[in-house]
C-alpha cells in the first residue's frame, strides 16, 4: 500500500506548488540533521547489482535526482539518503538572483506535470560551492568510494547579455568545477530570456570549449562535461548538437529539459492557460524525451555518455531508457507526486527487473 499519495492530497495538493516543495524539502533535511540518515539509509539502501560505471565515475544506481529539486545544494545528504544514485545541484548561476516573480510553479496533477517558471532563483556560484565541499565530504565519510555523485548545473545569469554568456558562465565553471564530480551546461530553460538560442552550435561549440577550458584548469583535473538539450530542438539540431559533441569530444548529452509545447494536456486549457508560460515537466514529456535520447544514441553510438530525462516515474521507465541508450537516468517531476519512498521504489524495482 502507497501511503504518500493520500497524503500528498491531503497536505500538499491545495498548498501554492512551490511552498509545497519548501516544507517537503525542509523536512527532508530535517530529518537528516536530527540523525534520522542512518536509519533512511538502512530503509533506502541501494542493491549493489545496480553500481554504474560512467563519465569516470561510479554511480551506486544509475538512477538520480535532476536539476530543479535542490536549487543551492543545501540538502545533498538528505537527498542521498532516500536512495538517488546521483544528485545534480542547480542550475546556479554566476552572481545571484532570485528568479521570476512568483507564484512560478503549477501542478497539473491530472497530467502527473508541472508548469514552472522559477528563472534560475539560486544564490550564486561563491555562495553554493562551499555547500558542494562539504557535501562531497560527507558522503565520503559515510558511504566511502562508492557513493552518491554530485552533478553541477550551471546557467546564464538572468542580467547578463547573450554576449558576455561566456564570461558569466566561466565564473560559475571556475568556481564550482573543484567541487562538482561532474558539470553541466544548462542552454535549455526556457525561464532565461534567450537562454535557448545558444543551443545553435555556431554560438554553443565556444561556450562548451571555454568551460570545460576554464573547469578543468580550476580543478586541476577532467570534469566530465555535458550539455543538456530541450525536447523542442528539430531532429535536424538534435544530430548537429550530437555532431558538435563528438567533435568536440564532450562526455556526454543530458536529454532533456523542459519543454515549451502543451500538446496532450488531460488538465482543463483554462486551466493551462491560467498558469501560463514556463517548461512543462513530467509524464506528458515521456514520449519526447524517449525519442531525442534514441535520435542521440543513433547518432553517438557508445562515444558519450546519455543521461536520460523527461517523464520517469517508475522503474520500468528507467528500464525503458536504458534500454534506449542512456547510461543514466534522471527524475523529479514525479518526486513531487511520489514522495520520499520513490527513489527507492525504482531502485527495488530495477533490482528485481534486473533479476
Amino acid at each position: 500500500m502507497r501511503i504518500y499519495p493520500a497524503f500528498f492530497r491531503v497536505c500538499f495538493s491545495w498548498m501554492d506548488a512551490e511552498r509545497a516543495h519548501t516544507i517537503g524539502f525542509t523536512l527532508i533535511k530535517a530529518a537528516h540533521r536530527v540523525g534520522a540518515g542512518a536509519v533512511l539509509r538502512r530503509m533506502f539502501a541501494v542493491p549493489a547489482s545496480l553500481r554504474t560505471e560512467a563519465l569516470g565515475l561510479t554511480f551506486p544506481s544509475p538512477f538520480g535526482l535532476a536539476a530543479g529539486f535542490d536549487k543551492e545544494g543545501r540538502g545533498i545528504g538528505a537527498l542521498a539518503n532516500l536512495g538517488f544514485g546521483h544528485v545534480e545541484v542547480g542550475t546556479i548561476t554566476g552572481a545571484a538572483q532570485p528568479g521570476n516573480p512568483q507564484p512560478r510553479l503549477f501542478r497539473l496533477v491530472a497530467d502527473r506535470a508541472v508548469i514552472n517558471r522559477m528563472g534560475f532563483n539560486n544564490d550564486g556560484a561563491a555562495a553554493v560551492a562551499p555547500r558542494l565541499a562539504a557535501a562531497a565530504r560527507e558522503l565520503h565519510n559515510t558511504y566511502g568510494d562508492v557513493r552518491p555523485v554530485i552533478g553541477v548545473n550551471i546557467g546564464k545569469t538572468k542580467a547578463v547579455e547573450l554576449d558576455q554568456a561566456l564570461a558569466d558562465y566561466l565564473v560559475s565553471a571556475r568556481t564550482l568545477a573543484p567541487t562538482a564530480d561532474y558539470l553541466v551546461v544548462n542552454v535549455s530553460s526556457p525561464n532565461t530570456p534567450g537562454l535557448r538560442l545558444l543551443q545553435d552550435v555556431g554560438t554553443l561549440r565556444p561556450l562548451l570549449a571555454g568551460v570545460r577550458a576554464a573547469a578543468d584548469e580550476s580543478a586541476g583535473r577532467h570534469v566530465p562535461l555535458l550539455v543538456k538539450i530541450a525536447p523542442d530542438l528539430s531532429d535536424g539540431d538534435i544530430d548537429d548538437v550530437a555532431a558538435l559533441a563528438l567533435d568536440m569530444g564532450l562526455d556526454g548529452i543530458i536529454a532533456t529539459n523542459t519543454t515549451i509545447g502543451r500538446d496532450g494536456l488531460v488538465s482543463d486549457p483554462a486551466l493551462v492557460a491560467r498558469h501560463g508560460a514556463g517548461g512543462l515537466s513530467g509524464a506528458p514529456l515521456k514520449e519526447r524525451s524517449l525519442e531525442v535520447l534514441r535520435r542521440l544514441k543513433a547518432a553517438t553510438g557508445d562515444r558519450l555518455v546519455l543521461i536520460a530525462v523527461g517523464g520517469v516515474e517508475t522503474a520500468a521507465d528507467v528500464q525503458q531508457r536504458l534500454d534506449a541508450g542512456a547510461t543514466l537516468v534522471q527524475g523529479y517531476t514525479a518526486f513531487l507526486y511520489d514522495g520520499p519512498f520513490w527513489a527507492n521504489r525504482i531502485n527495488k524495482g530495477l533490482a528485481k527487473l534486473r533479476r
